[in-house]
């Protein structure tokens, strides 16, 4: 599934180095806690996009409900804040085929570039493919091995510079 988290305006920038932190901190602790295993994901400054795999619906159901909660304390902690810290509920898109997963995996990994030009190019240091230890090895075969041979098959996307 491609889940993303938008937070409430009140809120600030999920990238600073408090936020971030806090961020960073739930991530590893739920990593694979929580009925669902955060595979791929990426902060923004207003929302997070993940890619989330999970053993059934119901915990996919639960582990969502318990990342989003577990994700609210904590910024709410660093922050000194209290209150709704998301936006609303997460919005989702359940990935059936390998082609779906690998251009979801594709956009997760790549947004930044389109919010933040200055990382067009190189590695984001807010989302999984700079800080892999926060993110959850994948196990299902759409995760593991399928997306892969979209890859194959998915024209190349041109760069953000051309």
């Amino acid at each position: 599934m491609h889940a993303t988290l938008r937070v409430r305006s009140s809120v600030r920038s999920l990238r600073g180095n408090r936020s971030f932190a806090a961020v960073e901190r739930a991530l590893l602790v739920a990593r694979d806690r929580l009925g669902v295993r955060v595979v791929h994901f990426a902060v923004l400054g207003n929302h997070l996009h993940l890619i989330v795999e999970a053993d059934s619906s119901a915990a996919l159901s639960r582990g969502m409900q318990g990342l989003t909660i577990r994700l609210a304390k904590a910024l709410n902690a660093a922050l000194r804040r209290s209150g709704a810290v998301f936006a609303d509920h997460y919005h989702a898109r359940v990935l059936a085929t390998p082609t779906e997963v690998a251009n979801a995996v594709g956009y997760v990994r790549d947004n930044a570039a389109h919010h933040f030009p200055e990382h067009a190019g190189g590695v984001d240091p807010f989302t999984s493919d700079a800080r892999p230890e926060l993110a959850a090895p994948a196990r299902t075969w759409l995760l593991t091995v399928g997306w892969t041979r979209a890859l194959r098959r998915v024209p190349a996307r041109p760069s953000p510079t051309s």
